[in-house]
């Protein structure tokens, strides 16, 4: 049994044609539309921890990225109903549920790089003559020779 593969097509032509990606598309505009509203009223610091995932039935619902924001969401909550009803799209809105959902890509931690001194450099040579396990002395002047940028 041979599998022969549809023929490529244009995304514009798959749009047209397909009613279940004309109505993801549209979905995922309104979507977008809902969230550059909500963006409007929420405090800088939080847009992008606030994502929202839908409204129907008076209900918008958020995934946030921690507990932390839907706490400080929950308390601005009547502030943003009554700043989201001026617009026509959240009209019927009633209620704000937050889910928490952590990103699952973790940011890197920040990369913290020591300042190289010559002094602190010049110091660590010095114990490294006056030490006598032989170890110990490479590892310093291991140590004093990434200090000196070598």
């Amino acid at each position: 049994m041979a599998f022969y593969p549809l023929d490529a097509r244009r995304p514009t032509d798959l749009l047209r044609t397909n009613t279940t990606l004309k109505k993801l598309y549209a979905q995922a505009k309104s979507i977008e539309r809902l969230q550059s509203l909500v963006e409007t009223q929420l405090e800088p610091a939080a847009r992008e921890h606030c994502k929202v995932a839908s409204f129907a039935d008076g209900v918008l619902r958020f995934v946030v990225s921690s507990s932390h924001w839907a706490t400080r969401l929950r308390y601005q909550q009547k502030r943003l109903i009554r700043a989201l009803q001026a617009y026509n799209e959240f009209a019927t809105l009633t209620k704000i549920h937050c889910k928490v959902q952590p990103p699952l890509i973790k940011k890197a931690p920040p990369v913290r790089t020591m300042r190289r001194s010559s002094v602190a450099a010049e110091h660590l040579q010095e114990t490294a003559e006056q030490v006598t396990d032989p170890n110990l002395r490479a590892a310093l002047q291991k140590l004093a020779s990434h200090h000196n940028g070598n």
